[in-house]
């Protein structure tokens, strides 16, 4: 891992903090990072303190990206796999990786990844039917644009918040390092790159989804040449996903126990089906093996609860046994970067670190446990339909004020309601905009004046979006 990827230029400063640490305290000390606490993990608007928040969700991430990092580095440096890496290096990657773990959700919206899925159900609604000058909004729309907002994305927006929407001094955001925005950038393609065939065996994970929007391609440009990764992962990127993966997939399914949504006896069911097909369907043994021996500690750790009379022996089987499955997924990872090393860092790996490792089925049965017994139980579709009401009559009223603000046309289209709407939006974002706006054309000003209204509701808490929501109905 060559150090032109990891380390920056010291800026000649009397402070002996590394920049590293300079960006770990810019981070944790921000505005975007706090309101973290009242954004959705996956249960909106929780009451419970057990229930894990995006604040929560990321400490857990950069805790696991970390440790992940450290057992990388000792192994680098055990198995002499690279002449150039050092002590110093593997700190530093664990620092980058620590920091990269508080930010990666930190351009989310409101109410979880439904909040992306309502943003973007809005755009590709809405732009070729709204009215705007002889034509649509996407008449006056690059292809790229549209594109954008059709296919929005909170990792995407987490870039915008830390490059130019965190404003402070300047227009830079945070003013983090090269390669910690290039870590949590999982996807280095604008929206046009964009691979969609799941079913294709050869697709680069890394084509996925956008990482980039087309207001923010210098950013992405400049990331991409200081790093050397030329449109291609920065190899942290990988050990990133990898934790937020073990952190989500056992943190939703202790969440949903937690909650009465599912029961140890039906994940356990759950479990010795998948092992069950998977035989049926000749998977890789040690996948199996390692499934069978984690269904066993399941079973153990129930059966030990309930012998010694302890009040929720549910909930203490589940918490014991997702500490011993994040274990092994954090040794896969660590196993598969380093056994594939070689082909990370000349950025042909093409897949997750986690995929065909031997704690692989017992992802998927996780996911599938959390998908059908959480994320479609009803109170999570309830919340979803209200706020779903709630992004669109957001999104209505910003883009109707947005759409000819700061144009000739202004006094003509808008009314009193526009102006108190555009009042609303966050003072540093409207300085964003008129930096950007300055020298720009028509159309960029355009799509400049719709990211807006993207970055003004991504950036709301759950209760901020609900209380807003209501006050502009007039709903008591």
């Amino acid at each position: 891992m060559c150090p032109e990827r990891i380390r920056p230029v010291a800026r000649g400063s009397a402070d002996t903090r590394t920049e590293f640490e300079k960006d770990y305290q810019r981070i944790i000390s921000s505005a975007s990072f706090r309101r973290l606490q009242d954004k959705t993990q996956v249960f909106p608007l929780d009451k419970s303190d057990f229930i894990r928040t995006r604040l929560t969700h990321s400490l857990e991430v950069s805790n696991f990206a970390r440790s992940i990092g450290r057992m990388i580095g000792d192994r680098l440096i055990s198995e002499a796999k690279d002449k150039d890496f050092d002590a110093r290096m593997r700190d530093d990657v664990c620092s980058v990786l620590e920091c990269a773990g508080l930010l990666h959700d930190i351009g989310n919206p409101p109410f979880g990844h439904f909040g992306e899925e309502a943003i973007r159900d809005w755009f590709r609604k809405n732009l070729r039917a709204i009215d705007y000058r002889d034509g649509k909004l996407s008449d006056a729309l690059t292809e790229q644009q549209i594109q954008d907002f059709c296919n929005f994305e909170g990792n995407t927006q987490a870039l915008r918040v830390v490059s130019k929407l965190h404003f402070i001094i300047d227009e830079h955001g945070m003013n983090l390092t090269k390669a910690l925005l290039a870590t949590i950038m999982k996807y280095p393609v604008s929206s046009l790159e964009i691979s969609y065939d799941r079913n294709d065996r050869n697709r680069d994970i890394a084509h996925k989804k956008m990482g980039y929007f087309a207001a923010d391609a210098e950013v992405f440009e400049s990331v991409q040449e200081g790093c050397g990764t030329n449109g291609r992962r920065h190899p942290l990127a990988f050990a990133l996903e990898a934790a937020d993966d073990i952190a989500y997939t056992t943190a939703d399914i202790e969440d949903a126990v937690k909650k009465g949504l599912l029961d140890v006896n039906t994940l356990i069911y759950e479990v010795r089906s998948a092992i069950d097909r998977a035989k049926d369907e000749r998977a890789p043994r040690q996948q199996i093996e390692t499934s069978e021996k984690l269904l066993g500690k399941l079973e153990y750790y129930l059966q030990k609860a309930l012998e010694n009379g302890y009040e929720e022996p549910q909930l203490y089987a589940v918490q014991n046994w997702v500490i011993r499955v994040q274990g092994i997924l954090l040794t896969n990872a660590v196993d598969s970067f380093v056994d594939n090393y070689d082909l990370i860092m000349s950025g042909d790996f093409k897949k997750e670190l986690l995929a065909d490792m031997s704690g692989w089925l017992i992802m998927k049965v996780l996911g599938s446990a959390a998908l059908r017994y959480a994320f479609l139980s009803e109170p999570i579709l309830k919340l979803e339909v209200a706020a779903d009401a709630i992004f669109d009559f957001l999104l209505d009223k910003l883009v109707n004020a947005l759409k000819y603000y700061d144009t000739e046309e202004w006094e003509m289209h808008s009314c009193a309601v526009d102006s108190k709407m555009i009042g609303l939006i966050s003072s540093s974002f409207m300085q964003v905009y008129r930096i950007y706006a300055k020298d720009a054309s028509e159309n960029e000003k355009l799509y400049l004046r719709l990211l807006l209204a993207t970055d003004y509701v991504s950036g709301m808490t759950d209760s901020y979006a609900k209380r807003l929501y209501r006050e502009l109905r007039g709903i008591e």
